[in-house]
């Protein structure tokens, strides 16, 4: 019997105690000082005690080399399986304009178009994923710029592609700025609406120094208004604070606030935090940008400060808060990307991206379904194989189960190869999930 390759095997943080999980055979466990010496020796070359071995191998942490290489492959298989039986995320962005001008903004750059979104390209989109994604479970998020500008022909063009959506049977996700979001509450309200995804960056004039109008102007009131009115509409809201080094001490401040408004009671209201990160060039204050493991070492040392933040938001530390709420671990991650797999993306130019990490980038454009299909297979193929099978790096790294290799899109830009490493954590997560999320029962 070998020492698993997919353990996980680290100190938790704060603690004399240790965790070891392995996402292959689906076992985790907290270990005590003395178990965590003897696994430390063990794996130093040392003998350990005979029981303690046996524990070891009953939890799948010591293995038949070539029974965890048929337990791998046929746990790869369920995965490419349970994939194809997914549903798949359809983004179609009506524009890329906004009337933001966001300090972080990485679309700020792209090139502008002449062209608009029209009757016909919004019937074209309808027929193609009808026709490419017949048979398979699929949704609808539209996604921006800014999807919900308010003019009359915006509303409008909009209007005609909720009725197309609705016609076809799919749930619509929205990801807007909020600010117009109140004047299309009637057209909203009649639509099934899985999610309107908002961004707030804290409360008051820390939101408004980070987003505001272009030509200046306030807009954390208006947005507030409009998530009071989703809310009352039952219109499922999930409110998103992208954080860096400028605005994260107001994370406290902004989980108070939405705890004080109702919002943390409501069924229809959840948060995440967005990591602001450079995607395709790099920010003129990248100063002031996390690292992922930074940002959530930050996240950590505030939550033992401010337990109510956890009622606003609760990290993931990896696997960490799943294995928590289950009591399980997740399955094994194969592939963290869902770029051609899952996840497609669809602009009113009438051409084909990935994902919403590349959708606007005129050289990451696979296709076209306007004025005519066309697809580069080759391209496709490329993101459709990427998985930690298919990155020379993964294949040796204990975390690919639980990395999954990242973002696609990440890679490429770094190496310039699709099947390359976007590396996550993993490790350092655990040890601050360990921490937060069961140390205090152990």
């Amino acid at each position: 019997m070998i020492y698993s390759k997919h353990n996980i095997f680290s100190g938790i943080t704060g603690s004399d105690n240790f965790f070891i999980v392995n996402l292959l055979t689906g076992s985790a466990d907290i270990l005590n000082p003395e178990e965590g010496k003897m696994l430390r020796d063990f794996l130093g070359g040392n003998e350990i005690e005979e029981e303690f071995r046996n524990n070891l191998t009953e939890q799948g942490y010591l293995v038949d080399e070539k029974e965890e290489e048929r337990l791998y492959r046929s746990k790869y298989l369920d995965f490419v399986d349970a994939r194809e039986e997914d549903e798949v995320q359809l983004f179609f962005v009506p524009n890329y304009s906004c009337n933001f001008a966001c300090t972080y903004c990485y679309q700020d750059e792209y090139s502008a178009t002449k062209q608009e979104l029209s009757h016909e390209v919004i019937d074209a989109f309808f027929n193609y994923i009808n026709l490419e994604f017949a048979g398979r479970k699929k949704y609808l998020t539209i996604f921006g710029g800014e999807p919900l500008l308010n003019s009359p022909r915006q509303k409008e063009l909009i209007a005609y592609l909720l009725k197309h959506a609705k016609e076809s049977n799919l749930e619509v996700c929205i990801v807007t700025n909020g600010f117009s979001l109140i004047d299309y509450i009637d057209i909203l309200k009649n639509i099934r609406i899985r999610e309107i995804q908002v961004t707030l960056d804290g409360i008051g004039a820390l939101h408004d120094a980070r987003r505001f109008l272009k030509g200046g102007g306030a807009t954390f009131d208006r947005i507030v208004k409009g998530v009071d009115a989703c809310l009352q509409n039952n219109l499922p809201v999930n409110l998103r604070m992208v954080v860096d080094k400028e605005n994260i001490a107001g994370l406290p401040e902004m989980a108070q606030f939405a705890i004080d408004r109702g919002w943390t009671k409501s069924d229809f209201f959840k948060t995440q935090l967005g990591r602001n990160y450079e995607l395709h060039h790099c920010q003129g204050t990248s100063e002031k940008l996390f690292s992922r493991i930074s940002l959530y070492e930050t996240i950590y040392r505030q939550v033992k400060q401010h337990p109510h933040i956890l009622e606003f938001y609760k990290p993931a530390y990896s696997i960490s808060k799943f294995l928590a709420e289950n009591g399980s671990l997740p399955d094994p991650l194969y592939d963290a990307c869902p770029a051609c797999k899952t996840e497609w993306a669809f602009d009113y130019t009438g051409k084909i991206f990935s994902c919403t990490a590349t959708v606007g980038k005129s050289d990451e454009s696979l296709g076209t379904f306007f004025p005519e299909v066309t697809r580069n297979e080759e391209l496709i193929d490329s993101w459709e194989s990427r998985d930690v099978n298919n990155i020379p790096e993964c294949k040796t790294c204990s975390l690919q189960l639980a990395c999954g290799g990242g973002c696609g899109s990440v890679a490429k830009n770094r190496t310039g190869s699709i099947c390359s490493t976007d590396c996550r954590p993993v490790k350092e997560l655990l040890e601050l999930g360990f921490s937060a999320y069961f140390e205090q029962d152990h």
